[in-house]
């Protein structure tokens, strides 16, 4: 008999593109928990500590659920671009990617009662934008698109017109790499 799949994130994005593959949760359970930086954490540290921490969380709830978990960091050089919480520091983020190149990382966090220690990766993309005007920053803020996106802003919505190259995992910048996580459901008996 199949697990039931449990996902551990809010994320529409995530559950969409699960959907793509035709994988369906059969329940969906975000996970709180605290997402602040530790002080000089590496930016790849952080986002595999975070979502280990929302998939042990989630398993403690579920532990005969197959625990999918994930969290997606921008960052630039070693400074952790999280969700900006205000639009006035979605603003500085998208000055500071302005132009530059900055990486995207997606870590996973899969627990199951086969693999109660958990099989954990990441998949780490670069993203580069083009240079942007004060016009350009105040047109797509005024979208809200970048409320509750790391970086202040989603590859998949209206700030796809600032990428001027990629190198990657698409599907890893919007929130899930979905080869990776694909392959590794399917050892834990989730089909897509």
């Amino acid at each position: 008999m199949t697990p039931p799949l449990i996902l551990a994130s809010a994320s529409p994005r995530r559950l969409d593109l699960l959907a793509q593959c035709g994988i369906a949760p059969s329940q969906i359970i975000p996970a709180d928990v605290d997402e602040t930086p530790l002080k000089n954490e590496k930016p790849l540290v952080y986002v595999q500590r975070i979502a280990r921490a929302k998939a042990e969380k989630v398993s403690l709830l579920k532990p005969d659920g197959v625990v999918l978990a994930a969290d997606t960091t921008v960052f630039c050089g070693q400074r952790i671009l999280g969700k900006a919480e205000t639009i006035t520091e979605a603003r500085a983020f998208l000055s500071l990617l302005s132009g530059r190149r900055h990486r995207v990382a997606t870590a996973v966090s899969i627990i199951s009662p086969n693999r109660p220690q958990g099989r954990h990766f990441a998949v780490t993309s670069i993203v580069k934008f083009k240079p942007l005007s004060p016009v350009e920053i105040e047109t797509y803020l005024a979208t809200n698109d970048w409320v509750g996106k790391a970086g202040a802003y989603g590859i998949q919505g209206p700030a796809a017109a600032f990428v001027s190259f990629m190198s990657g995992s698409y599907t890893a910048i919007v929130g899930l790499p979905l080869f990776e996580t694909v392959q590794a459901l399917r050892t834990e008996g989730i089909k897509a």
